[in-house]
């Protein structure tokens, strides 16, 4: 499979973690058969689109340094490229390269203290990575769930959730009433509860 749609210096890269917003037509399974069939450009999509999932469970789930942090991301991704005859299907890249990540992480936190710190050491850094992987996914699943929305619906609820602006910053910004960016984030947050199967 060779990607159809076109990739310049336009070519959106996303913010957010697994970002959907980076090539959101093509599904994972689109990318993952496109780099069997050796397509650089989708190589460079998939590094793109899950960039931040790979940092944010090695610097926020495992708090690696920066440096480690890097090399484990390097190292994730020469593996990914190296061994995708392995994913069993192609679907599932995103828990794939999750996995991998958090083996990488838990190696490099091994190699940094020589010293043997013992089996408790590691499994009370497995209890903290796992809930701040429970974010992480949760993060993520939000992402995708507001690429679904309307753009008004998207705008607004970023300005108010992701950047922290007031109602009274939005609304000078949109031109519009105090009351009006109220409802509109009442009912665009209604909609993304149905989208994350929380609504009616």
């Amino acid at each position: 499979m060779q990607l159809e749609e076109p990739l310049g210096d336009n070519q959106p890269v996303g913010t957010g973690i697994g970002d959907p917003t980076v090539a959101p037509t093509l599904t994972d399974s689109d990318l993952v058969r496109a780099c069997r069939d050796g397509d650089e450009r989708a190589w460079a999509l998939l590094v793109q689109r899950f960039s931040r999932y790979v940092y944010a469970i090695a610097s926020q789930a495992y708090r690696l340094s920066a440096h480690d942090a890097e090399d484990v991301f390097q190292e994730v991704f020469t593996r990914t490229f190296e061994h995708l005859d392995r994913l069993q299907s192609d679907a599932a890249i995103r828990p794939w390269i999750g996995q991998l990540t958090r083996r990488l992480a838990i190696d490099r936190l091994r190699l940094a203290r020589r010293e043997s710190l013992g089996d408790e050491f590691f499994e009370h850094v497995e209890g903290d990575a796992a809930r701040q992987l429970e974010q992480i996914e949760l993060a993520l699943g939000v992402r995708a769930a507001m690429q679904t929305l309307p753009e008004h619906c998207r705008e607004i609820l970023d300005r108010f959730f992701a950047r922290g602006q007031s109602y009274q910053q939005i609304a000078d910004d949109l031109g519009l009433a105090m009351g009006t960016i109220a409802s509109r984030i009442s009912r665009c947050l209604a909609k993304l509860r149905v989208q994350l199967g929380d609504g009616p």
